[in-house]
């Protein structure tokens, strides 16, 4: 089954490297790749307000300046490895980014989306781009995989699945992780984290769930005690030098709390690894 992938792109450094590594992790996938840029029109000078129709400058330059920066991006993709796996699809949107991303899924039925963590306009000390934050939250009909800047294929060897084992787990919403892991070898690394190591009989069902979906991906399980989440994952990430972070963004639970203002600095120990954000679907 050809999978469908969809890369939006502001054509930043970090939006070519997340076309890259989608290119590379799915090397042995029928794919097809949706290159997504969505613009904005604006008025660009004086010379602009006393035209008779200035919006209509400005949409052309914008709808040039995007179909010219996706050509380049197809261009660049020739110059590397053909793979005859893979194709690509160009589409250029006049839309805010978070809209255009959400149409395109729809309309395309993509099953992956995968963007760098920064855009072209993010400060040097932001370690997520508001962009891909209001994704992750927000676009909750499909996962979502950022790349950071520096992330490299070659080092996914582990991926840290954190839970606290309070969801009956679906082999849909597990089905990209589990596809990651076999792709690339990796093992995922359940962490459960709460201040009592012994499961209930429910988190027992719950765990024995996520073993069923975790099939045909090699896994172990792990706790740690304590309740601030983000510390916990902390350590845990940068005493094994993992290699990614998956969450099940489940609506006003565990992922909503890693994202409030006061934890967006806890984020920098998922800087440098790729983050898979899975939804929980009954949401």
């Amino acid at each position: 089954m050809n999978k469908k992938i969809l890369i939006p792109t502001d054509f930043s450094k970090n939006a070519w490297n997340a076309v890259t590594y989608a290119a590379d992790l799915f090397k042995d996938t029928a794919c097809t790749f949706y290159l997504l840029n969505a613009y904005k029109t604006t008025v660009h000078s004086r010379r602009d307000l006393v035209m008779e129709n200035p919006a209509d400058l400005s949409f052309e330059i914008e709808k040039t300046n995007s179909e010219n920066g996706l050509a380049k991006i197809l261009e660049m993709l020739n110059l590397r490895t053909k793979n005859k796996n893979h194709s690509y699809i160009s589409i250029s949107l006049l839309d805010d980014p978070i809209s255009a991303t959400k149409t395109t899924i729809e309309k395309k039925d993509i099953g992956l989306v995968v963007m760098g963590t920064k855009g072209s306009n993010n400060k040097v000390n932001m370690l997520l781009g508001s962009n891909t934050i209001n994704a992750m939250e927000n676009l909750r009909s499909c996962p979502i995989l950022g790349i950071p800047l520096d992330a490299r294929l070659d080092t996914i060897k582990e991926i840290v699945l954190p839970t606290s084992y309070k969801t009956h787990f679906k082999r849909k919403e597990l089905i990209n992780l589990v596809e990651i892991a076999q792709l690339r070898n990796a093992t995922v690394r359940v962490l459960h984290m709460s201040k009592n190591e012994e499961l209930s009989i429910d988190l027992q069902e719950n765990q024995q769930l996520l073993e069923e979906c975790l099939e045909g991906a090699s896994y172990s399980f792990h706790h740690v005690s304590g309740t601030d989440v983000p510390a916990a994952v902390q350590v845990f990430v940068e005493s094994r030098d993992s290699d990614m972070v998956a969450f099940i963004n489940k609506k006003h639970g565990f992922f909503d709390n890693i994202f409030t203002k006061p934890l967006v600095s806890a984020l920098g120990k998922f800087s440098k690894v790729p983050l898979l954000v899975m939804h929980d679907t009954r949401d």
